[in-house]
């Protein structure tokens, strides 16, 4: 990936989902499309979190969609779709993996519970027109992590909504504190986690609200959830029990990554010192000084991490990546087919080495590229840069209808829609009728002629 330093590895894209806690219908506008980060690793570790609480809930694994949001805001949600959203500040402010299994737990109660379409008959049932515009406004806002943009809705029926409103999520929050702790237990985990989780935020209850953090105003503590889950892990047999190991190495090594690639050089270099030569610290030091092109010092670490894990494909991936902003295209290329080889299915993978191969320019990289894509895309359609290398590959073998029809999914991805409609047009006069990019490229048109 072409990225400029400073920016994180990470595929980073925009406009796929609101992020707003409670999807109550209708389309986003530009203000409030969110950032989104795609990292294999990142995505990796908390799906092996959550297959077990998933196993618990009953929520099946393959309808379950996690998102990392790229924003300091500390805060975890959920949407309909089975959609767990997370902040990369809540995952880097969390001390253990234990803390994010109890925050995990408690969205999965959220989803279990049918707390959100219950929250579409909370605001249906309003008594006036005025009092639902109030509700939707406060639940856009407020459970978005943006208490002030339900104050500019007006003044009409406010306090009346707000009340409504924040009675439910009390009760929903105690719900969803109810069966996490369950699911905690029969995933066999203890539920310290959640409650240090709460009391690391109890604190600021006495704060302005403008000063609070977002999972505070979005999920309302009150005394007597804190009490409950304090209660739960008295009375819990388990609640002694750590976190699996690998599951605190894993966290440890996301919030390295994280830190790594979001603070600044200086800070992440003065949090991790040199003799630290633990794997986070040195994960999180290559990325700092490959940041201050100090490749010099940079790539001796990651080929030390490498030597003693050679089958992580995660290193070899952060080689790749460095490498390739490096400007060192042939052994970055070397380095993501190893990481490809130890993780096949790993469509961000596959993205990343097809970026390199077209890089290179080399016309016999192409079709190996455009496999690479072909099978990303298959796997996860909703990658932005896939589809825009796809169509500079099938634009470099000459195949103008398919060129088009994968920049017509990537426009659309991004929200463009006059831009998606004239590359499904070219894609629908280029192709031949009935060839299933042709049937994907009028469904593009369609869907980009509707109104709204």
């Amino acid at each position: 990936m072409a990225l400029t330093p400073r920016k994180p590895h990470f595929i980073t894209t925009f406009a796929l989902f609101i992020g707003c806690s409670l999807m109550l219908g209708g389309t986003a506008s530009g203000a409030e499309k969110q950032s989104f980060i795609r990292d294999t690793e990142i995505e990796n570790t908390i799906r092996e979190y959550a297959a077990p609480l998933l196993r618990a809930a009953g929520i099946e694994g393959d309808a379950f969609h996690i998102h990392i949001v790229k924003s300091p805001v500390l805060n975890a949600f959920v949407s309909r779709g089975q959609r767990m959203f997370v902040t990369t500040g809540l995952l880097r402010r969390t001390e253990n993996a234990g803390q994010l299994l109890g925050v995990m737990a408690h969205e999965m109660g959220h989803i279990s519970g049918g707390h959100l379409a219950r929250m579409q008959g909370v605001v249906e049932n309003a008594s006036t027109a005025a009092i639902a515009t109030q509700i939707i406004g406060i639940a856009l806002g407020v459970l978005a992590g943006e208490p002030g943009a339900a104050v500019a809705i007006g003044s009409g029926g406010q306090q009346v909504a707000q009340r409504s409103l924040l009675s439910f999520s009390r009760g929903v929050e105690q719900s969803a504190d109810r069966a996490g702790v369950s699911f905690l237990d029969r995933a066999g985990y203890s539920s310290r986690g959640m409650l240090e989780f709460l009391e690391i935020l109890s604190g600021q209850d006495l704060l302005q609200s403008d000063r609070q953090d977002a999972y505070v105003q979005t999920h309302p503590l009150t005394r007597d959830r804190i009490a409950f889950v304090s209660h739960h892990v008295e009375a819990s047999p388990l609640s002694n029990r750590r976190a699996p190991e690998k599951f605190e190495r894993l966290h440890a090594r996301m919030v390295a990554k994280l830190n790594g690639f979001l603070d600044p050089p200086s800070v992440t270099l003065q949090r991790y010192p040199a003799d630290d030569k633990s794997v986070p610290a040195r994960y999180a030091r290559s990325v700092a000084l490959f940041e201050l092109a100090n490749i010099d010092e940079g790539l001796p670490l990651i080929d030390g991490l490498i030597a003693d894990y050679p089958r992580d494909p995660y290193f070899h991936e952060l080689k790749g990546q460095l490498l390739f902003e490096s400007g060192r295209l042939a052994p970055a290329l070397e380095a993501y087919r190893e990481a490809v080889r130890l993780l096949p299915d790993a469509p961000l993978l596959r993205t990343s080495i097809a970026h390199v191969e077209l890089e290179m320019g080399r016309d016999d990289l192409l079709d190996d590229a455009l496999a690479h894509l072909k099978e990303a895309l298959r796997a996860d359609r909703f990658i932005p840069l896939g589809w825009h290398l796809a169509g500079t590959a099938y634009g470099r073998k000459g195949d103008m209808g398919h060129a088009s029809w994968a920049l017509a999914e990537y426009n659309l991805l991004l929200g463009r829609k006059p831009q998606a409609a004239a590359m499904a047009d070219r894609a629908l006069r280029l192709l031949k009728q009935g060839e299933p990019a042709w049937i994907r490229a009028q469904d593009i048109k369609q869907q980009t002629d509707r109104k709204g």
